[in-house]
């Protein structure tokens, strides 16, 4: 199945969680989770952002941060609910659904990590106010990309697997499976860190079909901070943050 579709499609569990299932599967609630990344600053989840060009307004359904599987389930709900219910005016303008991400989805996403992981091993060769600049363009260029995505839904029913116990633990895997009709469907997981210091949870990566979507961001962008600096990576997402969002036919 194409990487890129399924990359795609695996975005799309933020957005259809109110109708999901329950995988039944109660022999996976004891498993331990032995996939936790490698400690990163604590400037990466500290950072003082600066603001972006559009401005980011709070989420309207405050979702509590404390249970990984129920966070997850909860705000997609909520997102989809939401654009479900704007649907003609974005037909008509398109580029709400970045609101939508803005406000509902990404309070709930930790970009600030996730933009350092991207960053990886070329963190030392990078200045702080670098870092603080890419960190905002960051996360617009994650808005973009999940606003596009929303475009794709086609109604799919998505099933979440039990949860399991997460005391003790910094990183979870909050387990689903889409089901595609006329395809094979596909497993994706949510990677969910805890801040040690709120106490709360924040989704930082996704990996749909083994294939994670920061590994992957971190390959295509790793050569070129490599090669022409952290600077010049801002500029190229700062562009494709600015691309309209378009229903593609």
């Amino acid at each position: 199945m194409n990487n890129l579709y399924i990359k795609k499609i695996a975005i799309l569990i933020f957005c259809t969680g109110f109708n999901a299932n329950v995988w039944a599967d109660t022999n996976q609630s004891n498993n331990s989770v032995s996939d936790a990344p490698m400690e990163l600053p604590d400037t990466a989840t500290d950072l003082q952002i600066q603001k972006t060009e559009l401005p980011q307004k709070a989420t309207r359904i405050y979702v509590e941060k404390f249970n990984p599987y129920t966070m997850i389930k909860t705000v997609a709900g909520i997102t989809f609910k939401r654009f479900a219910s704007q649907n003609a005016n974005i037909k008509e303008n398109p580029n709400l659904l970045k609101n939508i991400v803005r406000e509902e989805l990404m309070p709930y996403v930790d970009y600030r990590y996730s933009a350092y992981k991207v960053i990886g091993k070329y963190l030392k060769q990078t200045t702080a106010d670098e870092r603080r600049a890419f960190v905002p363009v960051f996360r617009e260029y994650l808005v973009t990309s999940y606003a596009q995505v929303f475009t794709l839904y086609d109604n799919q029913e998505v099933q979440f697997f039990p949860e399991k116990k997460f005391e003790n633990k910094k990183i979870v895997s909050v387990n689903t499976r889409i089901m595609m009709v006329g395809r094979k469907n596909i497993d994706v997981s949510f990677k969910v860190r805890l801040n040690k210091k709120t106490k709360e949870w924040k989704a930082f990566d996704m990996v749909a079909e083994g294939v994670s979507l920061l590994d992957t961001k971190q390959a295509e962008l790793g050569s070129i901070i490599r090669q022409k600096g952290l600077p010049y990576v801002t500029e190229i997402l700062k562009k494709k943050s600015a691309r309209n969002i378009v229903f593609k036919l």
